[in-house]
């Protein structure tokens, strides 16, 4: 959970009259450059917008497909996916409005700022003048709206926290699978090619301890993620926040931790079939693609939510950090949702068959 910071002149305003800070780095002058800001985030917010398209458009497909079977677990997985793709879309389309709606002093900013002060000429002049800047963009941050304050937060935060719900839905799928296959003797050969895609259920076994630990988990996700939000709106707390960045690096490692226990298990388990069964390659294929791609990126994400907790230079969802956000979230949403919904692109057969069945 990070807030937004704006309202401070830029780099190369304060090298203009200091002289002090060199503005040649690259990665400043396209962090501070309002023309990068506005094209890389609308270039995160075209991406997110066609993979949110794609899975709207294969959504459509297999409900004109198959429109007797109800929500399915491939279509609750599709709709997900439109979802998240299409809010991140709207974040990003619309960056400059959203991230106003809670500015927040940037530090590494007022450091700037401050140290500037300090080594001018006139540093208790000059001191004044940037406290009194900090003590506007402060007052501005207080009498901010509920509304306001919320709903960035919101905006930054759910989308994370759906997209965990989104993808652990095939952690629950493929473990459904594995308990099923490891207590029926029944789902040997083409029975379990056929029940290995996300276009049904696990069949013929019990799966209600399983499902009440899938909505346990999310459940107690959102809560303790909601509880944060309130906290930091009636407190601004600097270690609450902390914490709250904490726990989303344990939500994601917990789901990287689950697709690396069930999709391998699931992976080694098909192995051990016969060669001539069904469809064995394209499903092995399939599984492990998918296992290696969601444990990635969800790692991924664990490393650098906990690198943003501890350093403020690497922080996410702030304006002046453009290409790092680019680099985020291609690697850890945009790239891997548009390769899972290729990877699991089949549509489900057109015949009506006794092991298809709605959630």
């Amino acid at each position: 959970m990070t807030r937004m910071p704006l309202g401070f002149p830029s780099i190369d305003v304060i090298t203009g009259i200091g002289g002090r800070l060199s503005s040649s780095d690259w990665w400043n002058e396209i962090n501070e450059s309002t023309l990068w800001q506005d094209g890389i985030f609308y270039a995160l917010c075209a991406a997110y917008a066609l993979v949110s398209s794609i899975a709207l458009i294969q959504l459509i497909r297999i409900e004109l497909r198959v429109p007797e079977y109800g929500w399915t677990t491939q279509k609750v997985f599709h709709l997900m996916n439109f979802i998240v793709n299409g809010v991140r879309a709207v974040v990003f389309g619309f960056h400059k409005q959203v991230f106003l709606l809670h500015p927040k002093i940037n530090l590494r900013h007022w450091n700037i700022l401050r140290n500037f002060g300090a080594l001018s000429k006139k540093p208790r002049k000059r001191k004044n003048m940037l406290e009194g800047i900090a003590m506007q963009d402060q007052h501005e941050i207080d009498s901010g709206s509920f509304l306001n304050q919320v709903s960035i937060l919101v905006l930054l935060d759910l989308p994370g926290l759906l997209f965990f719900s989104t993808y652990t839905l095939l952690v629950l799928f493929w473990a459904e699978i594995y308990h099923q296959a490891s207590e029926s003797t029944s789902c040997y050969g083409a029975n379990i090619d056929s029940s290995i895609g996300i276009d049904g259920q696990a069949r013929s076994l019990p799966t209600d301890k399983l499902r009440i630990v899938y909505v346990s988990v999310n459940a107690g996700m959102y809560l303790i993620q909601a509880c944060i939000w309130v906290y930091l709106w009636i407190d601004d707390n600097s270690v609450v926040e902390f914490i709250g960045k904490i726990f989303i690096a344990v939500v994601s490692f917990m789901a990287a931790l689950g697709f690396l226990v069930y999709g391998g298990r699931l992976f080694f388990m098909l192995r051990r079939f016969p060669i001539e069964s069904k469809g064995r390659r394209k499903k092995l294929h399939e599984v492990g693609s998918v296992t290696g791609i969601c444990f990635t990126c969800f790692l991924v994400r664990c490393f650098v939510v906990v690198l943003s907790a501890f350093d403020t230079d690497a922080s996410l969802d702030v304006l002046d950090h453009p290409v790092l956000n680019f680099i985020y979230y291609m690697l850890v949403e945009i790239l891997p949702s548009a390769l899972v919904l290729y990877i699991l692109r089949k549509l489900p057969p057109k015949r009506i068959s006794a092991q298809y069945h709605p959630i």
